[in-house]
């Protein structure tokens, strides 16, 4: 478990912008992360991406260690920001898409 977790670490700490989710951008596997894509997407920014259903063992330990049962699972620079829900209303308020711009330029400076 601890290298699965040194993994989920390296990809989050890596990735400025990561989505955790059921499938790709181009074929999501299921509606709450077709809209997390939907989301991404109108934000502007490019993202990385982890398909949990190639990936058993993120997949069972990143709701551990996220303390968040359900994917999607949006992290910005380094912290969860949560699932489709969290994304939407954030998205709907103007929040997300400041947040999102936020990070991309702290890191693409």
């Amino acid at each position: 478990m601890d290298s699965i977790i040194l993994k989920i670490k390296k990809q989050i700490n890596n990735n400025p912008i990561i989505l955790y989710m059921k499938g790709t951008p181009e074929r999501p596997s299921c509606g709450f992360s077709m809209q997390a894509i939907k989301i991404l997407f109108a934000c502007g920014k490019r993202f990385a991406y982890i398909n949990i259903l190639e990936h058993d063992d993120i997949r069972h330990i990143l709701p551990i260690y996220s303390n968040w049962p359900t994917f999607p699972q949006l992290w910005l620079d380094k912290k969860l920001i949560g699932g489709c829900d969290i994304m939407t209303d954030m998205y709907r308020n103007g929040k997300l898409e400041v947040l999102i711009k936020k990070v991309f330029n702290k890191y693409n400076k």
